[in-house]
């Protein structure tokens, strides 16, 4: 199922984050009391990537971001501004999430 599809913007291939849409938020439980959650990722290779999903602490609107190994990533692919970026996650038949 389909998280997220995003052009990239400049700052999220030359800052060490990607911005999040709000709405996309639902497929990641934060625990309670806290801002951020660290998750894996595969890429189109099976490659995982260590990713953490996080929203500001204060702020009218939670404004969530990725980080974690996000520049590594976009080095390592070579992303620029308008490539587009698609989050999707599984869920398998014993209802883990990846």
């Amino acid at each position: 199922m389909e998280v997220m599809a995003k052009l990239l913007s400049g700052s999220d291939t030359t800052n060490k984050r990607l911005e999040f849409p709000t709405e996309s938020l639902w497929a990641f439980s934060l625990p309670a009391g806290q801002n951020s959650v660290e998750f894996d990722a595969l890429d189109m290779l099976d490659q995982p990537w260590r990713l953490k999903i996080s929203v500001r602490n204060k702020g009218r609107y939670p404004k969530p971001w990725i980080s974690g190994q996000w520049s590594i990533y976009v080095h390592q692919k070579k992303l620029r501004q308008v490539d587009r970026v698609t989050l999707t996650v599984h869920e398998q038949e014993n209802g883990v999430k990846n």
